[in-house]
C-alpha cells in the first residue's frame, strides 16, 4: 500500500467522521458546520488520491458550506460556484465518467443548499450526494468514506422515513 493511499484514507476516515456528525444534526447551521470540515478533510484526501475533479469540488464545496454557514450564500454566488464547479471539475478530471459523480453531486447539493430551509429536503439531497460519493470514493480507494458514504446513506433515509411518522 503506497503512502498516498495510506494518507488519503487517514483523512477520508476524518472526512467520514465529520459527515456522520452532520447526519444526525437537527439544524442547517449545526449541519453545515460538520459538513466544513468534512470537506476540509475531502481536500486534503483527495490530493492524496490524485482525484482531481474531486479535489475541485472539495474545494468549491468548502466555501458554499462556510458561506451557507454564514448565512451568505446568494443567488449569484450560488451560480458562480455551480459554474465554477461544472467547468474547472470537468477540466480537472483524471477519472472519466467516475470524475463526474462529485461534479454532479455538488451541482445538486449546491441548488439544494440555497433552495431550501426544510431539513428534511436536505436530507433528501444529502441521500443523492452521499450515493454518487459512494461510487466515486469507491473507485479513488477512498475506503472510510466510502463506507460511511453507504451506511449514512442508509442511515439518513430511514431517519427521514423516521421522522415522517
Amino acid at each position: 500500500m503506497s503512502m498516498d493511499l495510506i494518507i488519503g484514507n487517514i483523512f477520508s476516515l476524518f472526512s467520514a467522521i465529520c459527515i456522520a456528525i452532520s447526519v444526525i444534526k437537527k439544524s442547517k447551521k449545526d449541519l453545515m458546520y460538520w459538513q466544513i470540515g468534512d470537506t476540509f478533510f475531502g481536500i486534503i484526501a483527495n490530493i492524496a488520491l490524485s482525484a482531481y475533479a474531486a479535489l475541485v469540488i472539495s474545494v468549491i464545496c468548502f466555501i458554499r458550506n462556510i458561506l451557507s454557514y454564514k448565512d451568505k450564500l446568494t443567488i449569484n454566488i450560488t451560480y458562480i460556484l455551480l459554474i465554477l464547479s461544472v467547468v474547472i471539475g470537468l477540466y480537472a478530471n483524471n477519472r472519466g465518467v467516475i470524475g463526474w459523480l462529485p461534479i454532479i453531486a455538488s451541482a445538486s447539493y449546491t441548488i439544494c443548499v440555497y433552495v431550501t430551509k426544510n431539513e428534511q429536503q436536505m436530507r433528501w439531497a444529502l441521500v443523492f450526494n452521499l450515493m454518487l460519493w459512494f461510487v466515486h470514493n469507491a473507485y479513488v480507494q477512498a475506503y472510510p468514506s466510502a463506507i460511511a458514504n453507504i451506511v449514512l446513506c442508509f442511515w439518513t433515509a430511514l431517519n427521514i422515513f423516521k421522522n415522517k411518522k
